[in-house]
């Protein structure tokens, strides 16, 4: 089984607009409400894998109950905390010149009995999943080496898991050296101390974040696919040219096909090739985390993987 932990978990609203001016009364032509949070993302689009996906986290109030009935149309059975905060909203205005325009809540604080709850739950999911993939951010009152205790518990089950996060919760999270980390050139500068302006530089810099004991690590390179350093070596995995039409939820796709990949025992250049497409799919769609099969399997023999070596990458 995978599991995916959303510890900041969202209703996330769509809103399409025809343009977005401030100051001014803006009339939203469509709307659509969806189970939100990078790992409820990820949940989804691991179950439209056809895996079978336990969602994990905190659930309050009357959003936290709206996220439960959504993610249960969607197929994805749920073993949330039910806690006393209401769960936050998400907005992503999209206007008809392609923009992206989010605005993200906070979350209401967890009480220290509640994240004590959790971690006691977990240790039992952790020990029935295979893959665990932990995502995005954590509500106040929720410690900064929460995620670092999950990736522990995970590794003591013997099981294998994904970490994408960001700022002080990564760079605390990688000394339990998870399985596969995914990091932006922004985040390989700041976990490294280093300059990162160019594809050498980014490859170097994964480099050395695997031999800090991180056995794979992903960076996504938007259109142009992703990089994938494993002990294996350095691959590059480049989609098709598309005509996107959304590319919010790409990144938590492409997490969610990387533990599908682990999970099937696929080899490095089969999960990258995997992932990719499944990425690449999620941006043919308005959907937030979703992708039609026709377009994985058309995009998937498309997708072209070719390893590179550390200080060069084909363009």
């Amino acid at each position: 089984m995978i599991t995916t932990v959303t510890l900041n978990v969202a209703v996330d609203k769509a809103y399409v607009v025809d343009e977005l001016n401030k100051c001014e009364v803006m009339r939203v032509k469509t709307c659509s409400n969806t189970a939100g949070g990078k790992g409820l993302n990820v949940a989804k689009v691991a179950r439209l894998c056809n895996e079978d996906v336990l969602a994990t986290g905190f659930v309050g109030g009357h959003n936290g109950a709206y996220v439960e009935e959504l993610l249960e149309g969607c197929q994805v059975k749920s073993q949330f905390v039910h806690v006393k905060g209401e769960t936050r909203s998400c907005i992503n205005v999209l206007a008809a010149d392609g923009s992206s325009t989010e605005f993200l809540e906070p979350g209401e604080p967890i009480e220290p009995l509640e994240a004590e709850a959790f971690l006691s739950q977990f240790k039992e999911i952790a020990e029935k999943s295979e893959v665990v993939t932990i995502s995005g951010s954590v509500p106040k009152g929720v410690d900064i080496n929460i995620y670092g205790k999950l990736i522990d518990m995970v590794k003591a089950a013997g099981h294998k898991v994904i970490l994408d996060t960001s700022g002080k919760l990564l760079e605390e999270s990688i000394k339990s050296c998870p399985t596969m980390i995914k990091p932006n050139d922004d985040e390989i500068e700041a976990l490294l101390g280093v300059s990162v302006t160019n594809r050498e530089e980014i490859i170097a810099g994964a480099i050395k974040l695997r031999e800090m004991g991180i056995p794979m690590v992903v960076v996504s390179l938007g259109s142009d696919g992703a990089l994938l350093i494993t002990e294996e070596g350095v691959y590059h995995g480049k989609p098709p040219k598309l005509d996107v039409v959304n590319t919010v939820g790409c990144g938590d796709s492409m997490t969610a096909a990387f533990a599908v990949g682990l999970y099937r025992g696929y080899d490095s250049k089969e999960m990258l090739r995997y992932a990719v497409a499944v990425s690449a799919a999620n941006a043919l769609t308005m959907k937030t985390g979703s992708f039609r099969q026709e377009d994985m399997q058309e995009i998937l023999p498309q997708v072209e993987v070719y390893e590179v070596s550390s200080t060069a990458s084909r363009q």
